[in-house]
């Protein structure tokens, strides 16, 4: 086991769902709703979004029992009030989408860093770069197609809820009553359902098979 490659895994993975809440905040005040720009969330300064257990604990304990093949955890949602918003449905669905958005422009960028902008550096023979950088493209795109599954709290539900229609209120009730379940089995039997995905756009960013 790579001891500092899983480190650097984690520590990309980290920033990544500070950057994914962040977007949050933002697109919330841009829709007009102040709250996480007065709670201070509007920061990359790690310290005001992570939390001791879904931040450091969880992510360190499936990262290392899985030997790298496993990683969930989260920061501390960043708060909006949809009364400020004008329209709260479709609102909330702009502010959900844009946490996954944030990841795949990650990951887009750095796909172009590695598929041109390297070789006109002349560090495409730096393994290493190479290495850490696909790792940024592949930890973003998990992100962003994870947090699209329709299932609360995963942003992917927020979108959905901000589609259906009133005559399937049904759906969202049991949805958020029986969301947590529903997620832990997911991660746990139906993630290879989504790895296709996460593959998929691996491949059309990064130009290359997964490392």
């Amino acid at each position: 086991m790579n001891v500092p490659l899983l480190l650097f895994q984690l520590f990309v993975f980290l920033f990544s769902i500070i950057i994914h809440e962040v977007s949050h905040g933002l697109v919330a005040l841009r829709l007009g709703d102040t709250t996480a720009k007065d709670a201070g969330r509007l920061t990359l300064n790690p310290w005001p979004h992570l939390e001791l257990f879904g931040s450091f604990i969880l992510p360190f304990m499936l990262f290392f029992a899985s030997g790298g093949a496993l990683v969930f955890g989260w920061a501390k949602p960043v708060p909006y009030n949809p009364n400020n918003l004008k329209n709260p449905k479709v609102g909330a669905g702009l502010i959900a989408a844009a946490g996954p958005i944030s990841n795949l422009s990650i990951a887009f960028l750095f796909g172009l860093i590695v598929r041109f902008g390297m070789p006109l550096l002349g560090v495409v023979g730096n393994e290493t770069t190479v290495i850490l950088f696909h790792l940024i493209i592949l930890v973003n795109i998990l992100l962003a197609v994870f947090n699209l599954v329709p299932i609360p709290p995963l942003d992917g539900s927020k979108i959905l809820f901000a589609f259906l229609p009133r005559r399937a209120e049904g759906a969202r009730i049991f949805l958020e009553r029986y969301g947590l379940i529903l997620l832990l089995f997911f991660i746990f039997y139906g993630f290879r359902l989504i790895q296709p995905i996460i593959f998929g756009i691996y491949r059309l960013f990064a130009g290359a098979a997964v490392l």
